[in-house]
């Protein structure tokens, strides 16, 4: 039920969002000096930077309903920091095609109990993709909507802190899709651009384990990352 609310929540987010877009580009202005500068530029490059909120989405297994000893099976979400390297290619007025390889410092915890938590400490080689929808220019300024799909890969996964026989394992491979929003300001040299964005993990990262109780209890986990990213382009 409760993912059922949530997809229709970001269905109906990201509706109202891409007309919001819409209404705000039906106003036009005379006043884009500098947007005029980078209106003839069919590509550019940037770098982001950025914070993010990680965690995991829980479902437990039907053994955890007949387990004594472990009565809680949850996820926590716990801050970090992103940078990624920006290449966006101009499709027209209106749509870009963007392209940000990059890295991402996660903390996400499981956790057992009142009392036992396991933290999985994470750095995530990304290859997002994405498409935006951006407004018509209003003094130097346009907001925009943006969605895509990304490939995530845990560099961290193979560390020993993370191969101990007690811990949950997940798996370093991770497809997520994602949605945002922002808006663009341009000045002279560069446009800079905040955007908050919404991703979830496509499917199961949780590598079963038959011996550790606290992986029998887990039927399925996948990611959610919330993130707040400053983008440094032209």
């Amino acid at each position: 039920m409760f993912c059922i609310r949530s997809r229709e929540i970001s269905l109906v987010l990201v509706g109202v969002l891409f007309m919001c877009a819409a209404a705000f580009g039906q106003i036009r202005s005379k006043d884009n000096y500098n947007y005029q500068d980078f209106q003839g530029k069919s590509y550019y490059f940037g770098m982001a930077f950025g914070t993010n909120i990680s965690g995991y989405r829980i479902n437990q297994s039907s053994y955890f309903i007949g387990n004594d000893s472990i009565r809680i099976a949850e996820g926590k979400r716990k801050g970090g920091f992103n940078i990624h390297m920006i290449a966006n290619l101009k499709m027209g007025e209106y749509f870009d095609f963007r392209f940000l390889p990059g890295f991402a410092f996660s903390y996400r915890s499981f956790i057992f109990n009142e009392l036992q938590e396991r933290q999985v400490e994470s750095v995530f080689f990304e290859l997002p993709f994405s498409l935006r929808y951006k407004s018509m220019p209003y003094k130097d300024k346009r907001v925009f909507v943006t969605g895509g799909l990304k490939y995530n890969y845990d560099i961290a996964s193979s560390s020993k802190s993370r191969q101990a026989a007690t811990l949950i394992k997940i798996s370093p491979h991770d497809f997520q899709w994602e949605v945002g929003f922002g808006m663009q300001f341009f000045y002279p040299f560069f446009i800079f651009s905040p955007e908050i964005k919404y991703s979830r993990g496509l499917g199961n990262i949780l590598i079963y384990n038959k011996d550790l109780n606290e992986s029998k209890v887990l039927e399925n986990v996948t990611s959610q990352i919330f993130t707040l990213t400053f983008n440094f382009e032209g």
